[in-house]
């Protein structure tokens, strides 16, 4: 979990998350309208599963590989 490796990893999949979050919060609704996006709530949602998602990272980081976010070993 201390490594580059690990940090670059996780930021990568808290980004994937945050960026799925706002893309499911603006086209939930019948239409996405761009002038009635209500940007706070939203954000917020995404930043939430952006931390949810580091924090899963964090705790899988002892049971897959060193220095992987995976909770499923490589099996090469």
């Amino acid at each position: 979990m201390l490594t580059a490796q690990f940090w670059a990893g996780a930021t990568d999949r808290a980004m994937k998350s945050f960026a799925q979050s706002l893309i499911l919060l603006w086209t939930a609704d019948a239409g996405f309208n761009v002038l009635e996006i209500a940007i706070g709530p939203t954000f917020g949602v995404a930043v939430g599963a952006a931390a949810l998602s580091l924090l899963t990272s964090i705790v899988s980081a002892p049971v897959g590989d060193r220095g992987s976010t995976s909770l499923i070993p490589d099996a090469r």
